[in-house]
This record gives structure tokens, C-alpha cells and sequence, in this order.
């Protein structure tokens, strides 16, 4: 019943469903008093649509984290005559008492609750009132369904001293039930009498007892004319259970599997119990035995083992009881055997360790309800893409994204998941994978690294986004992604890696977005974040990639974004700027990064004062002269001046340097740059330099201009010819050219 991911296009179904329960109140609902969910009394709706309502919802509710819960959503659905229920699968503790009561009037078929730890004995009533219509029932890990608060004393007072204790409900049976078929009771609490419970059905047809222990299973030769699917999952088994199970001549699908890790198991898998069930259970179709220990050897030497030919046929099988077989069987499980490696398995379908098919096999048949025994099987997927070639990328990563999304609480499973997904999505494979299956993938992924502070998941998790475009594949999800990030980089104990692949990422995110992201991001704190980076770095004395990155994020946040800027100035970023220059005299693309970063704060005409110092103004001088990363450093220190200059003479507040000393020196650098050079640069905009053309109060900043704008379009014409154009710089420069004012090589160059 599990939601498989998918790679198709979604249905204009799902697509209205998830609409309609994004914005309730605007399609279905409008809210009574501010506060409670009421039904629009026009609504009239189908079981197909309600069924998909409820079950959607629970899903969302599990994977989304940004999808709100709605206290009063399933009294929606308590009346029959405008909503009908029919088959609905219910999760975890999304669902409560007073949910399935508000419901308790519809005639479901088909009730899934799995793992409803909340659920107590009240909703055993509730299901009382769906017992003429219920044809298939789970209760499978819903622990305290069997036990209701018992209240000694019973008067107020008497409460603070004795909580309530909890008391199992011994009385409660199936009686009246007369429609069930299917019922699954999987790790059913200890005390309840199973016998007793099931005694009232007449004709079970599948029964699932997983993790029960039960010394007498006498009582299911009662439905042996009717039983057609049985498990026993970690049942501890012995020669009583194996006589009774071959009574029951109608079974097709048996499953006496375990988890060979979790407890001491007495019995063992015989040659004889397996030709017992081959010769007594004959309609069988699907047998799991994974995680037995065979007491003697069954196979049979095969002659052609070395032609490398399989077959299924049962009479050339090398497991030697089920050459007795009619007919081979359509599932085999055998995960965690001996058997799974044999050659002749009489199967279509084989769950084991072999090979990447039974792997995969394993992980789609136990998802739902054996985390345990799935997190191994994915490991071992995990190995299979690390170390050969995965040959179903595509069933592969859909069964992990399933997986992660039905156990976002299982460690193991989290851990393992990410994992695989990181070498299912390398470059290798990147050409299968369509736009909605990397979408669910970076889903599950942001979904782990919500759930667990735990430094594996958190580093699996960002090491598979780093496998995306950025940031254009993350664009869907931006804000969430960017918060999860800056929550990692403030945790005050970090893991060095980590730090290393968040700041990666919070870069790549922040480079080529529009602006109104970058303000966005600006307001979560990440320019605070990335300096208080920067300060650690410094009192460590290191420049390291994360130093790097960090004045790197800070350069493309800064770019054409003023409020960015002005944060940048507010939460002293000038003092780590010189302290940085001070420590690292020698660092490049240190001194790029930040003099890159500068040139944008100077593009902002308010905040140019604060730059207007005697100490700033030397510093960004001296580097004219810097040739580090070519002409990098030099030219960023130039275009902080330039914008400085055009505010005029009026504005140099200060008197050591000199105005005219700083421009012969600026007009000293431009000429010594090589036209050609070749640029660690990337303009979006020419708007900032096209600005400093028409004026001719500062000839020098004119000039910076033109040789940036002459350099670009002659070294890189394709790029930026057109973006040249398209904002208006031909005219600008042509203007230029008549100007008095204008220098005649700068002229020349516009020309």
C-alpha cells in the first residue's frame, strides 16, 4: 500500500488534491469562529476524491515539513452525505483518538492505521462502528491500541498525586466483524489473546501476525478453507507451527522470515519442512524464508554453474525440495541466506544479496514494515552504485526516496538513504533522471536534514545536493535550503567537512539569482553568518576554503543589493576586511574575493561615505598596485575608487592621501593592465559601470569604464556584446565621445 515515488507527470487528480489541501480555506472550506475547518455547505464529494483528500494529507503531513497540520481535518469528513470515506491509510502520530472517532459514521472497506503510536483503546470502539462494512483492517504497530487509561481513585485531587496508569483491554474481540478478510495485527503488544481476539471471524482470508510470539497457532486451522496469504515474520517457529502452516492447504503467500539479528531463534530450516510445504501447500505462488539458517545442505551442484545460464524451472533447481514444485514461484525471499546465491532459483522474483536485481527486490518488498531488515538491503545498494555500475537507476532511486520518505525517523535508514542517493545522483547518471524525480530526491534530502542533527545524515545530505545545478535545480525550494544551510553554519560545534560543503553550497546558491532572492537570504542572517565564519577563521589564524568561500558568498550577495551592503557595513565587516589583509598578506584570491565584495558596497551611492576615511583610502591605494590573480585585485581596488571619485571633490572628506595623488595613481594602474587579459569576473549587469560614463567630474572613473567595458566585449564578445546593447551602452558612448572633458585615449577605447 506504500506510495511509490513516481516519474511519470502527475495526474490533474493529484495536481487538484494537493492544491485543495495547500489552501483549504480558499477551495473546500472556510473557517468557523477563526479557528475551526467547516465544509462548504454546497460540497458534495465522491469516495474517490475523499479517499484521496485524507490520504494525501497524511502524507504531507509526514513529508512536508512546510505543510501545516489542520487540528479539525477530519471532521470534514463526518458526515457521510457530503463526504464519503471509503479506503483510507492512516500514519504514525498524525492520527488520533478524536480523528478516527469525527469519522467514525463512514462505511469504510479498507482502514490502514501503521505505527499510529497515539491511537488507545477509545478508537477500538470507533472501529466497532465501521465493523459491518470493513473488509480489510491494519493495525500494525498501533502499540496502545489495546490499552485505555485507567483513573484510580477517580476524583480530581486524587489525579496530581497518581497519574493515570494504563490498563490493557482484555474484552475487546472481533464480534460483528462479518465482512473482514484482511487484517493485519503486526507487532501486536504482549497480553493480548490472539485466539480470543480473531476467534469471532468467519473467513480470514489474509492474516499478518509479525513480530507476535504465539507457542500455539492451533486455532488458524479454523479458516484453513479460507486462508490464502499468511505471515510470521520473527515468529519463533517450532515442529507444532510447522504442522499447523501445513494444514493450511489454500495459502498461496507464506512468510515465516526474520531478522536474523534481533533475538535468539531456536529453529532452524529444514530440507524436510521445505518439502512439507512444497507438497502440502500447493497453490503456493510466494514463499519468504529470509534470514533462516538452514540445518543441512539442500542444494544440488549444478553441471552448467559454470556456462553462467540461469533458469527458473523448477526441475533444474539447485535448492533440492523445490524441484517438487508445479510451477515456479512469483516471489522467493530469501535475503540474508545461503540459498540467494545459488544459481537455479525456481522464482521470478528473489529478495537476497547477490546482485543489484535482488537487492532491490529486498528494499521494495520490506520498505513499509521491516526498517530493520531495508536500511541493510540499501546499504548493500549503497556498495553496488559506489563500487560497480547501478543497471536500475531508476527503480533504484525510487525505491530509496521511498524508503527515506516513509522512515524520516529511522536513523539507520536515514543514513543509509542519503548515502545511496548521493552516488545515485553523481554525474554519471544525471542523464536518465527526469526534472520531478531530482525534485523528489532534493525533497527527501532537505527532509533528512531537518529531522537529524546527526553529522552522517547532515553530510550525506549536502554532499548529494551538491550533485545539482545550482542554483537552478534548488530554486523551487530556495528559502528552505538556505535556512537549513545557515542553521548548520551557526551550530556553535561544527563539523569541519560539513562547514566546508555548507559554505559551498550557500555560495553556489547566492551566485546568479535574482535580487529579490538575495534579499530574502539577506534577512535569515546570512551576511551575519558568514562574517561571524570569517571571525572564527581569523582568532584560528587560517584562510582556508571556508575563509574563501565565505568573502566569496559575501561578494555575490552584496552584488546590486544595497540592504546586503549596508549589513556588510553594519556588522563591522570593514575591520575583519583589513584585519583579513593584515593576516593573510599573501592570500590572492582572498584579496580578489574581498576587493570584489568592496566594489559592490562602493556601487552604493548613501553608503560611500562610510568608506571615505584616510585608512580606507590608503588601503584600496596601495592595492592598485597589487598584482595578485592578475589583473584581479588591482582592477576591484580601481573600481572602488572610480565610484568614490565621481562623487566629487567636494566629498573627499579627508586630507591625507591627497584627491589628485590617488587619481594619478589610479590612471597609473589602468595603463598597466594588458587590454587581452583574460577575467575571473561575471557581470550580470553593466548598469554600475555605464553609470560612471556620462559625468565629467572625475575623467579617471570615465576611463576605469570604458577599459572594463572595452575588455569585456573584446576578450568575451558573445557574452557581453549583446548585454551591451541591450542596456543602452552604445549611445552612452557615443555621447562620451563629444564630451570636452573626456581624456583622448579614453575616447580612442570608446570609439
Amino acid at each position: 500500500s506504500l506510495k511509490m515515488a513516481s516519474d511519470s507527470p502527475e495526474s490533474l487528480m493529484t495536481l487538484c488534491t494537493d492544491y485543495c489541501l495547500r489552501n483549504l480555506e480558499g477551495t473546500l472550506c472556510y473557517l468557523l469562529d477563526n479557528e475551526t475547518l467547516r465544509l462548504h455547505p454546497d460540497i458534495f464529494l465522491p469516495s474517490e476524491i475523499c479517499d484521496k483528500l485524507v490520504n494525501e494529507y497524511v502524507e504531507l503531513v509526514k513529508t512536508d515539513s512546510i505543510f501545516e497540520p489542520h487540528e479539525s481535518f477530519f471532521t470534514l469528513f463526518s458526515d457521510p452525505r457530503s463526504t464519503r470515506l471509503a479506503r483510507i491509510h492512516l500514519r504514525e502520530h498524525i492520527v488520533q483518538d478524536q480523528d478516527l472517532e469525527a469519522i467514525r459514521k463512514q462505511d469504510l472497506i479498507e482502514l490502514y492505521l501503521t505505527n499510529c503510536e497515539k491511537l488507545t483503546a477509545k478508537s477500538l470502539q470507533t472501529l466497532v462502528s465501521f465493523s459491518h462494512t470493513l473488509i480489510s483492517l491494519s493495525l500494525f504497530g498501533c502499540c496502545n491500541i489495546f490499552y485505555e487509561e485507567e483513573n484510580p481513585g477517580g476524583c480530581e485531587d486524587d489525579c496530581l498525586v497518581n497519574p493515570t496508569r494504563q490498563v490493557l483491554v482484555k474484552d475487546f474481540t472481533f464480534e460483528g466483524f462479518s465482512r473482514l478478510r484482511i487484517l493485519n495485527l503486526g507487532r501486536l503488544i504482549e497480553g493480548v489473546n490472539v485466539e480470543t481476539l480473531l476467534r469471532p471471524l468467519a473467513s480470514l482470508a489474509a492474516l499478518d501476525l509479525s513480530g507476535i510470539q504465539l507457542n500455539d497457532v492451533g486455532f488458524l486451522t479454523q479458516w484453513k478453507d479460507s486462508l490464502v496469504s499468511l505471515v510470521l515474520y520473527n515468529m519463533d517457529l517450532s515442529e507444532e507451527h510447522i504442522q499447523v502452516i501445513a494444514q493450511l492447504r489454500k495459502l498461496r503467500h507464506l512468510d515465516i522470515s526474520r531478522d536474523h539479528l534481533s533475538s535468539y531463534y531456536k529453529f532452524k530450516l529444514t530440507r524436510r519442512v521445505l518439502n512439507l510445504f512444497v507438497e502440502n501447500l500447493v497453490n503456493l505462488t510466494s514463499l519468504d524464508i529470509s534470514g533462516h539458517t538452514m540445518l543441512e545442505n539442500c542444494t544440488i551442484p549444478s553441471m552448467d554453474e559454470k556456462m553462467g545460464q540461469t533458469s527458473t524451472e523448477p526441475a533444474k533447481s539447485s535448492i533440492a525440495p523445490f524441484r517438487g514444485l508445479k510451477r515456479p514461484l512469483q516471489f522467493l525471499g530469501l535475503f540474508e541466506t545461503s540459498l540467494c546465491r545459488l544459481t537455479h532459483i525456481p522464482a521470478y522474483k528473489v529478495s537476497g544479496d547477490k546482485n543489484e536485481e535482488q537487492v532491490l527486490n529486498a528494499i521494495e518488498a520490506y520498505t513499509e514494515h521491516r526498517p530493520e531488515i531495508t536500511s541493510r538491503a540499501i546499504n548493500l545498494l549503497f556498495d553496488i552504485a559506489r563500487i560497480e555500475r547501478c543497471s536500475q537507476l531508476l527503480r533504484a532511486l525510487q525505491l530509496v526516496i521511498t524508503a527515506l520518505k516513509c522512515h524520516k525517523d529511522d536513523k539507520n535508514i536515514q543514513v543509509t538513504g542519503s548515502a545511496a542517493l548521493f552516488y545515485l545522483t553523481n554525474s554519471e547518471y544525471r542523464m536518465e533522471q527526469s526534472v520531478k524525480l531530482r525534485r523528489q530526491v532534493i525533497q527527501v534530502v532537505l527532509n533528512g536534514m531537518e529531522s537529524y542533527q546527526e553529522v552522517t545524515v547532515q553530510r550525506n545530505c549536502c554532499l548529494t545536493l551538491c550533485n545539482f545545478s545550482i542554483p537552478e535545480e534548488l530554486e523551487f525550494q530556495y528559502r528552505r535550503v538556505n535556512e537549513l544551510l545557515l542553521n548548520i553554519l551557526n551550530q556553535s560545534r561544527q563539523d569541519e567537512s560539513i562547514q566546508r560543503i555548507a559554505v559551498h553550497l550557500c555560495n553556489a546558491l547566492v551566485c546568479q539569482v535574482d535580487n529579490d532572492h538575495k534579499e530574502a537570504v539577506g534577512k535569515m542572517g546570512f551576511v551575519m553568518t558568514m562574517l561571524k565564519l570569517i571571525q572564527k577563521k581569523l582568532a584560528d589564524k587560517t584562510c582556508d576554503q571556508v575563509m574563501e568561500f565565505s568573502w566569496s558568498a559575501l561578494w555575490n550577495i552584496t552584488d546590486e543589493t544595497p540592504d546586503n551592503c549596508e549589513m556588510f557595513l553594519n556588522y563591522s565587516g570593514m575591520k575583519l576586511f583589513l584585519e583579513c589583509l593584515k593576516e593573510f598578506p599573501e592570500k590572492q584570491e582572498l584579496h580578489r574575493n574581498m576587493l570584489g565584495l568592496l566594489g559592490n558596497v562602493a556601487e552604493v551611492k548613501e553608503l560611500r561615505p562610510q568608506l571615505m576615511t584616510s585608512q580606507f583610502i590608503s588601503v584600496f591605494s596601495n592595492l592598485l598596485e597589487s598584482k595578485a590573480d592578475g589583473i584581479e585585485v588591482s582592477y576591484n581596488a580601481c573600481g572602488v575608487l572610480s565610484h568614490i571619485m565621481f562623487d566629487g571633490p567636494e566629498a573627499w572628506g579627508i586630507c591625507e592621501p591627497h584627491r589628485e595623488e590617488v587619481v594619478k595613481r589610479m590612471w597609473a594602474a589602468i595603463q598597466s593592465w594588458d587590454i587581452n587579459s583574460r577575467r575571473n569576473i561575471n557581470y550580470r549587469s553593466f548598469e554600475p559601470i555605464l553609470r560612471l560614463l556620462p559625468q565629467g567630474i572625475s575623467p579617471v572613473s570615465q576611463h576605469w569604464a570604458t577599459w572594463a567595458l572595452y575588455n569585456l566585449v573584446s576578450v568575451y564578445p558573445d557574452k557581453y556584446c549583446p548585454l551591451l546593447i541591450k542596456e543602452g551602452g552604445i549611445p552612452l558612448l557615443k555621447d562620451m565621445i563629444k564630451m570636452a572633458s573626456a581624456r583622448q585615449e579614453t575616447k580612442e577605447m570608446a570609439r
